[in-house]
């Protein structure tokens, strides 16, 4: 699981970055708009048409392994950064309402993480150690 620090920055970032596999093994990696509500990252939008993003095809074509990352500079002079890459399973499509309204979504399930510089330091003599996460699902 997520710590209460961890979660926190995850809701307060609006925006990810998502990387799927086609069936031929090549990788897409696109920026999304997600939320996360502790157990699940939805990726998703309004309108039938979200379901025929190449993403949404990767999944349905059976490649559920996804990657998603949560980052951003806070700055750069001092250099700071932070954020979150995870790797999960995705499901979908998923009807629900999200902070969109309603649509169609993407339901990752976490299976591990890493985090890094959630207290927003200045980078030091050596790059953030990262915080490793073994989520526990099962699927």
């Amino acid at each position: 699981m997520f710590t209460d620090q961890q979660l926190t920055y995850l809701r307060s970032r609006g925006l990810a970055r998502i990387a799927t596999v086609d069936v031929g093994g090549q990788p897409d990696v696109v920026p999304v708009a997600f939320e996360c509500d502790g157990t699940y990252f939805w990726v998703g939008g309004s309108g039938l048409s979200v379901t025929h993003t190449r993403k949404f095809q990767n999944v349905m074509a059976g490649n559920r392994r996804v990657a998603i990352v949560v980052d951003d500079v806070v700055s750069f002079d001092p250099f700071i950064a932070r954020g979150i890459r995870t790797y999960g399973r995705a499901e979908g499509p998923i009807e629900r309402v999200g902070i969109i309204g309603p649509g169609y979504f993407l339901r990752i399930t976490p299976v591990e993480s890493w985090a890094w510089n959630m207290a927003g330091e200045p980078v030091g003599e050596e790059w953030y150690p990262a915080v490793h996460i073994r989520h526990e699902v099962s699927l």
